[in-house]
C-alpha cells in the first residue's frame, strides 16, 4: 500500500503570513501520516506572486523555507501553475521556474506505476512560446507511446488545470481545458490506459470519473474559494485500484489516519 498526498498550494497575497502557517501544518499533516507517503505533490500555483510582480522572490524564499521541515524520507514533487509562469508562459517565465523548482514537465516511476508531470499552461495558451508547446507534446506522445508498451501497474497524470471540474461535456471556463484540447487529451489518456488525472487550480473538490478515467480537483493548502476546509488529498494505491480522499489540515494532525486509510481499501 501507498499514500501519496496532493495538494494546491496557492497563495493569497495580503495573506501571506497565514498561508505560510498553513503550509507547515500541511508539513506537519503529511510528516504524521501512517504508513509513510512515497511523495507528495504539490498541483501548482506554489507562490501567490505572478512573474514580473513584487514579492516574487520573498514568497519562494518563505514556501521553500516552510517546506524544509517534511520528512526527508517524503520527496516533494512540484507542478507550475498560472501563478508560477502566467497564464500565457514566455521561455523566460519558464526558464525562470525551473531554475527555482526543477523542469516544468518530467515523469518518474513509483513501484511500477507510471507518473506523468505537466505543464498545463502550455495546454491553455502558449502563443508566446510555441516551440516549447511542440517539444512538450512530443514529449508527452513518447512518454504515452511507450506506457502502452510497458506492463504498468497503473498511469497517474498530475498537472495543474483540471481537463474538466464536472463532465468532459462541460463548457469551456477559466478553471478548465478549452473543449478542442480537452477532448483530445481525454482520448489520449484512454488510450494509454490513464488510471486518474490529478489537478489544482480551481481551490474547491471536484471533479467525477467518466470511462474509468477519473478526473481529480483537488481544492488547496490555503487560498480557499468555497467551503472546502484548508486541506490536502491522500492517495492509496494497490494492485488493482487508486482510492483518494480529502482530509482538513486539522483532522489529518489530530488524527492520524491508518485506520481510516484501510476503510478507502475495503
Amino acid at each position: 500500500m501507498k499514500a501519496w498526498t496532493v495538494g494546491d498550494n496557492d497563495n493569497g497575497g495580503d495573506e501571506w503570513g497565514e498561508e505560510v502557517r498553513l503550509t507547515q501544518q500541511a508539513v506537519q499533516a503529511v510528516n504524521k501520516l501512517k504508513p509513510r507517503p512515497r511523495f507528495m505533490v504539490i498541483c501548482g500555483d506554489l507562490i501567490h506572486a505572478m512573474p514580473g510582480t513584487p514579492w516574487r522572490q520573498e514568497q519562494e524564499r518563505d514556501l521553500k523555507g516552510a517546506l524544509r521541515g517534511t520528512d526527508p524520507s517524503i520527496p516533494l514533487i512540484f507542478l507550475s501553475g498560472n501563478h508560477d509562469i502566467g497564464n500565457t508562459p514566455t521561455p523566460d517565465t519558464i526558464a525562470q521556474y525551473c531554475s527555482s523548482w526543477g523542469d516544468d514537465y518530467f515523469s518518474f516511476w513509483v513501484g511500477g506505476v507510471l507518473c506523468l508531470v505537466l505543464n498545463s499552461q502550455l495546454f491553455f495558451d502558449s502563443s508566446a512560446c510555441p516551440d516549447l508547446r511542440d517539444a512538450h507534446e512530443a514529449w508527452l506522445v513518447e512518454q504515452l507511446e511507450k506506457a502502452q508498451s510497458k506492463a504498468c501497474r497503473h498511469i497517474l497524470v498530475f498537472q495543474h488545470i483540471p481537463l474538466y471540474l464536472h463532465s468532459p461535456e462541460e463548457e469551456n471556463d477559466y478553471f478548465n481545458l478549452e473543449r478542442g484540447v480537452r477532448d483530445k487529451l481525454i482520448q489520449r489518456f484512454r488510450q494509454a490506459g490513464v488510471k486518474a488525472v490529478f489537478s489544482g487550480h480551481y481551490h474547491r473538490n471536484a471533479g467525477a470519473v467518466n470511462d474509468g478515467l477519473d478526473m481529480v480537483v483537488t481544492s488547496a493548502i490555503g487560498c480557499q474559494l468555497g467551503t472546502d476546509p484548508h486541506g490536502l488529498r491522500v492517495v492509496v494505491v494497490t494492485e488493482e485500484k487508486v482510492v483518494h480522499r480529502y482530509y482538513s489540515l486539522e483532522q489529518l494532525i489530530a488524527d492520524g489516519l491508518e485506520p481510516d486509510l484501510q476503510k478507502l481499501l475495503a
